[in-house]
């Protein structure tokens, strides 16, 4: 995709996405000026790239769009439910084309149809006009009052339009104009655009088609290179400024043109000297001919504002990111041969910072604010709320918050289906929540917050709740747990039945959720991502989706540990302590460690990972996976499942309470490293107790565990 195209469809998400946030606040408030100021500034803004680019498919539905939206403005149509139906689907119209432009640079879609019905309601109120006499007589009035304009529009004084604007200072024309008669000067400026270099472009090729002999300042160069700060000055040869205004005021990508008659430029006189002796070419500092910005005026380089951003293809950026781990398991491998060796040189502790750096760069770089995501979701409850006629207000707090794009892109869908989930089972019909002394409209929030490492993120309502005696009484009934099972479930413990695979607490399908699918879905892909998720819920008060899940991914510095004569990688940021395991105690039967008067249960991780599935335990040099229900043993015939420990041997590594409350007992402690971990795919994806595999600098593979569902 070319640079154009590529600015094109980026500023034309940005603006279907402003449009539906415009059209939303419209809709609330159908007063709000500001609110219809911005609706229609968007729509004429993407009216006009998309006539800059060629695409008339799109700008001629885009100008039905704007002229429907003029008719609202103008107070000629009410905004009403109905006409905000129409606008919406004109929104994804406009944002089906433009992802068929960013596929194949060509619109496919056939809008005419919906383009009629624009037009319609602008020009007559309804899609279906009445033909009866009473809309002969409006079109009659219409008429008469046209005709009306046109007489006034005749018998209307001239204007000083001949000579252009009255009052305008001209700047000095640049020295090549030498020869110019006549010459009219134009103040031009553009309307807010991303793409200046295009709209300049544009603009200087139709006053070339027009006029033909024409100067700017900024040079034609600059202003292609979009080197302007909004407006420029065009000196046009031989021109009239009122046909000057016009031919500029068309082009949609002028906002504003005042013009006025420069004079006649034909050549000086030789003899034409200034007081001093000097010509004119003398005192402004130039030779004749020279085409150059008068030293009078200041310069373009030193006036012009720095670029502060730039865009990259996200291919790139993952390019990057690619390099910059490659570089990090380079340095590792580096380390530990030179470690091999007994020497340390000081370069490769410079080497350290400096590939350091260069990764929390390219990291930094992925972040993006939780807006890209959220900004499409009010335009969703809105639609979701109509279908089933109920009345919600979406609120979206922290949408600056950062994450990692690869987070956002594959939170997106799970997000979707919360939101869905939280209009359609929690937010009650108005009616019954009027019967239950709530306010008739409900509330849905949707708020992300930045803790350290983390990002949490919550969709909360204040819809009917959940009851966690019911959702026992669902699980059994779909056999999804006996009764003995769910009975001594905390109401914890049964909101998180909800994720079970095929569970669903609707009492009907509907088209927007409801089929026990989903949910157990959202678990996984968080999961995935290094997160969690988890519901709280107060019946009749409402419910709480929560989920926490890292600022970025890949890189991660974790401490090795020895189990049974394998490497195993622990996250450090989910480590809370380190220490001998000589303080185990056995409380009821099960292995215990006291920290602070609160007590962590032990997991002894030979036993639970020989438990686990044969491929869990075969990472790394000298495993063995037990397949035949039997213990895996060490290189040295030791026992890997760990009978043979005595209690008070090894080491206990203290999990974070925020993480989860357990000490992981292992046989030592190795070392820390940052470490590229790429997460489990086949066969393996989704395995409980890890979070994936890194590749050390030896070529050796070691699982990188996960503390939660371990």
């Amino acid at each position: 995709m070319d640079s154009h195209r590529a600015a094109f469809v980026a500023e034309a998400e940005d603006g279907v996405t402003d449009l539906n946030n415009a059209l939303l606040a419209l809709e609330a408030d159908p007063e709000d000026d500001a609110a219809m100021d911005d609706v229609f500034r968007v729509a004429h803004t993407l009216k006009g790239n998309a006539a800059a680019m060629g695409y008339e498919d799109v700008s001629s539905f885009g100008h039905a769009l704007e002229d429907l939206l003029d008719a609202v403005r103008g107070g000629d149509r009410e905004v009403t439910p109905e006409l905000m139906d129409l606008l919406f689907e004109g929104v994804d119209a406009v944002e089906a084309m433009v992802a068929e432009i960013e596929q194949t640079g060509e619109v496919s879609t056939d809008p005419s149809d919906l383009e009629s019905r624009l037009r319609a309601v602008e020009e007559h109120g309804t899609v279906d006009p009445d033909t009866d006499e009473n809309t002969d007589e409006d079109a009659d009035e219409a008429a008469d009052a046209d005709a009306a304009e046109g007489a006034d529009t005749e018998t209307e004084e001239p204007d000083d339009t001949a000579d252009g604007d009255a009052g305008i200072d001209v700047p000095e024309p640049p020295a090549a104009m030498t020869g110019f008669t006549d010459a009219v000067y134009a103040e031009v400026t553009l309307g807010e655009t991303a793409m200046p270099g295009v709209d300049a472009t544009l603009v200087l090729r139709a006053l070339e088609e027009e006029f033909g002999e024409y100067l700017t300042r900024p040079d034609a160069e600059a202003l292609e290179n979009g080197e302007y700060d909004g407006s420029f000055d065009a000196f046009v040869a031989d021109a009239d400024p009122a046909v000057v205004t016009e031919g500029l005021e068309a082009l949609t990508q002028v906002a504003t043109v005042r013009t006025t008659l420069v004079g006649d430029r034909s050549e000086p006189d030789p003899d034409d000297a200034e007081p001093d002796g000097s010509t004119a070419e003398d005192a402004n500092g130039t030779e004749p001919g020279e085409d150059a910005v008068h030293d009078s005026e200041p310069s373009e380089a030193t006036d012009r504002e720095e670029i502060k951003s730039i865009r990259v293809d996200v291919d790139q950026v993952d390019e990057l990111y690619g390099l910059v781990e490659q570089l990090v398991t380079s340095r590792i491998k580096l380390r530990r041969e030179l470690e091999g060796t007994g020497t340390e040189p000081e370069t490769l502790d410079e080497l350290d910072k400096l590939a350091s750096s260069l990764q929390d760069t390219a990291m930094d770089m992925r972040l993006i604010p939780f807006s890209q995501v959220s900004d499409s979701f009010p335009r969703l409850v809105r639609d979701v709320a109509r279908d089933l006629d109920k009345r919600v207000s979406f609120d979206i707090e922290g949408d600056d918050v950062e994450l990692d794009r690869t987070i956002l892109t594959e939170m997106r869908d799970p997000l979707v289906h919360v939101l869905r989930n939280a209009v359609d089972h929690g937010i009650e019909p108005p009616e019954e929540r009027e019967t239950a002394g709530k306010d008739p409209q409900g509330r849905v929030e949707l708020t992300a917050e930045r803790e350290r490492d983390h990002v949490v993120i919550e969709v909360a309502d204040d819809g009917a709740g959940l009851e966690a005696d019911r959702l026992r009484d669902e699980a059994v009934e779909e056999g999804v747990e006996d009764r003995e099972t769910v009975e001594a479930m905390t109401d914890g413990e049964a909101y998180d039945l909800v994720f079970h695979p095929g569970f669903s607490t609707a009492e009907e399908v509907t088209d927007v959720s409801g089929r026990g699918v989903g949910m157990d879905v959202v678990r996984t892909t968080a999961r995935d991502l290094d997160g969690s998720v988890s519901v709280d819920s107060e019946p009749g008060e409402g419910t709480t989706v929560r989920f926490r899940l890292p600022v970025t991914v890949a890189i991660v510095k974790v401490m090795f540990v020895d189990v049974g004569g394998t490497e195993y990688g622990i996250p450090i940021k989910s480590i809370g302590e380190v220490s001998r395991a000589d303080d185990v105690e056995t409380v009821h039967g099960d292995e215990v460690v006291r920290h602070e008067n609160d007590l962590y249960p032990v997991i002894r991780l030979a036993d639970r990972l020989a438990a686990a599935e044969p491929e869990t335990a075969a990472f790394g040099p000298g495993a063995t996976a037990a397949t035949d229900g039997g213990s895996a043993e060490n290189d040295d015939g030791s026992d890997a499942g760990g009978a043979a420990t005595a209690a008070d041997e090894g080491m206990l590594v203290r999990i974070r309470e925020e993480t989860r409350k357990v000490a992981l007992h292992c046989d030592g402690v190795l070392d820390q490293e940052e470490v590229v971990v790429k997460p489990l795919d086949g066969p393996l994806s989704g395995t409980p107790g890890l979070s994936g595999t890194a590749v050390l600098g030896d070529g050796d593979v070691v699982a990188v565990l996960d503390v939660v569902s371990l």
